[in-house]
């Protein structure tokens, strides 16, 4: 993971955690995890595994998402979406797409 989304990741896992009243070991406890690993997510450590990460993310009641830059799409020639996926994958439906 970068710098940039190891610290963005820390300080939001850390405001939730927060919110929510949990101390560390309490986090860790209900998402199946050491303490240890939540200090390090919270300190920003890059070195963290991803499905780990997202069990600590589903305990808060996170989601990680993939959308796709502007950037890159201009790059790839891809259009970037217009709803971010959901983790299965999928877009979200549009009350247009219900429709008969």
């Amino acid at each position: 993971m970068t710098d940039a989304f190891s610290e963005r990741l820390a300080g939001e896992v850390r405001a939730r955690r927060r919110s929510l009243g949990l101390a560390q070991r309490d986090l860790a406890g209900l998402a199946g995890l050491s303490e240890r690993f939540v200090r390090s997510v919270e300190q920003g450590k890059p070195s963290v595994q991803l499905d780990s990460v997202l069990a600590l993310l589903g305990t808060l009641g996170l989601e990680l998402q993939l959308i796709t830059r502007p950037s890159a799409a201009a790059q790839t020639g891809a259009q970037p979406d217009a709803h971010p996926r959901t983790p299965q994958g999928a877009h979200p439906r549009t009350p247009q797409e219900d429709r008969p």
